[in-house]
């Protein structure tokens, strides 16, 4: 090939596609570390009067529709009450404050440790509220619960058992989810959320590698909080921030992967698009905050180098986008080529998508999924994140250059079946009319498969066609959720921030 155009398109083409191979061969790596069998299990639990005193803490904002379930479920936990405190931290700005006051008062005339913590700011979101609460607990061990989460009664019982070891500073446990099978977009969560937890975090685990608290469903020891330097709200995630700076520490976590707390999966596309935002942009601050700190500790090299690829793997979404945005150029310039690059093309597309089909079919498995509805969703993850890649992409990008910003929680609803009702109900998501991108990348992805199809290069047309159903998937996901609102049932959104 002597055209320097030509070359340079090509050139770029592989440098975007070869990191995406490489994120696929780390995928491969942790489904066979996840085969391994599971840590031992930890000791039985220490006597009644020796127990630990627990203080759980429920940070929330404005949740009228699952404030009342949250504080039922955590009254009910196994767990002696004189070792028991339990903390509503409450930054609301409607009814939910009085709900929680009447329920809170109820439970204390019960004989429970029950206390409401109410601010009138905001300030550093849901880690000024953990730090606000941390401030005047009781406790030696600290449990949070998002507002959406129904513990199982014994969740205490199976975890404060680990921290017998004096070196486990936090204990996660897996997600569940009530909606799971509420629409196809909650069981494609569902499924990315099982391959998350199943297959990231037992891996990691099980190599002694770092990983993450996830926010909620987990419990941390005081002191591992304290040392680490407490909760911070300069990242979007709180959470994976502390947890590595308390593993950069010397503590270790432990992920029981058996304890299953479920909680509501976002029903809408703008919810989830949110919730995207908040997670990949956290993400990449957290690398900016922390990646000279990881490079410069006294750890082995796996350890260091799978947690630069765990805090970096958002950064995939904008070589999605630039992958996307070369389609057109590089079969173009290839179609001299025929399939004189084929050696070169297959090894990479299989790593980056043969890897994702193995990575999700095992996580669907473990998770008791049946293969023939794991088949059936499976295209559609992976054109959901194809879609989602431009909006990630930006909130990747701008986790480079930002620190903070705008904690946008995700809307909760109290939906678990089919029948529930959610449309007419408070907390909508924003309105987002950032689609712009979204249109022009399906758009332009239409237009590949058109010139595809005139060029006969139809051996690409499935690979082509992904991408522009993924893109096609999130425009028509938004377009019905603004139909929706439109006819109806839009909600006080104002307080869905």
């Amino acid at each position: 090939m002597k055209d320097p155009l030509s070359f340079a398109i090509l050139a770029a083409y592989y440098a975007v596609l070869a990191p995406l191979a490489l994120y696929g061969l780390h995928r491969v790596v942790l489904l066979v570390v996840a085969r391994r069998p599971s840590p031992t299990a930890p000791a039985p639990a220490k006597p009644s009067s020796l127990l630990p005193l627990v203080t759980v803490q429920l940070p929330l904002y404005n949740e009228r529709y699952v404030a009342r379930r949250l504080l039922d479920a955590v009254a009910g936990l196994d767990y002696p009450s004189e070792r028991l405190e339990i903390q509503v931290l409450d930054d609301s700005t409607d009814d939910t404050t009085s709900i929680l006051r009447a329920r809170v008062e109820e439970l204390r005339a019960q004989g429970l440790d029950v206390v409401l913590v109410h601010r009138c700011s905001r300030a550093g979101f849901k880690a000024g509220a953990l730090a606000a609460g941390l401030g005047v607990a009781r406790g030696e061990l600290i449990v949070v619960f998002d507002a959406d989460f129904l513990p199982p009664t014994d969740f205490l019982q199976r975890t404060v058992p680990c921290f017998v070891d004096p070196g486990v500073g936090m204990v996660q446990a897996r997600w569940g989810h009530v909606n799971r099978g509420f629409s196809l977009l909650t069981r494609v969560q569902a499924l990315l959320l099982d391959a998350h937890f199943l297959i990231e975090h037992a891996a990691r685990a099980r190599a002694g590698c770092f990983f993450n608290f996830n926010g909620t469903a987990g419990v941390w020891r005081r002191s591992t909080i304290e040392d680490a330097g407490g909760w911070q709200h300069d990242t979007l995630t709180e959470d994976l921030d502390l947890s590595y700076r308390a593993q950069l520490r010397g503590c270790r976590f432990v992920f029981l992967d058996d304890l299953v707390a479920p909680a509501e999966l976002p029903v809408e596309i703008a919810a989830l698009r949110g919730q995207q935002r908040r997670w990949t942009r956290g993400s990449v601050q957290c690398l900016r905050k922390l990646g000279g700190a990881l490079c410069r500790a006294p750890i082995p090299w796996r350890i260091r180098a799978e947690a630069l690829a765990h805090l970096g793997a958002n950064l995939c979404y904008p070589l999605m986008v630039a992958l996307t945005l070369l389609l057109l150029p590089a079969m173009w310039v290839r179609r001299d080529v025929g399939f004189g690059l084929a050696w070169l093309d297959l090894p990479m597309l299989i790593a980056a998508t043969g890897s994702l089909v193995a990575f999700y079919l095992t996580a669907a498995a473990r998770a008791g999924t049946s293969r023939r509805e794991a088949a059936v969703l499976l295209p559609v993850l992976m054109a959901l994140g194809i879609g989602m890649s431009w909006h990630n992409a930006r909130a990747a990008l701008g986790g480079l250059v930002r620190r903070g910003g705008e904690f946008e929680r995700t809307p909760k609803y109290d939906v678990r079946g089919r029948s529930d009702r959610w449309r007419d109900r408070r907390y909508r998501p924003r309105r987002n009319p950032r689609l712009t991108g979204e249109v022009v990348l399906a758009a332009y992805t239409l237009c590949v498969v058109g010139a595809a199809l005139v060029g006969g290069m139809w051996w690409s047309l499935p690979f082509l066609l992904l991408f522009f159903a993924g893109y096609a998937y999130v425009l028509g996901l938004a377009a019905l959720a603004s139909h929706q609102r439109d006819s109806g049932g839009v909600g006080d959104a104002a307080a869905a921030v």
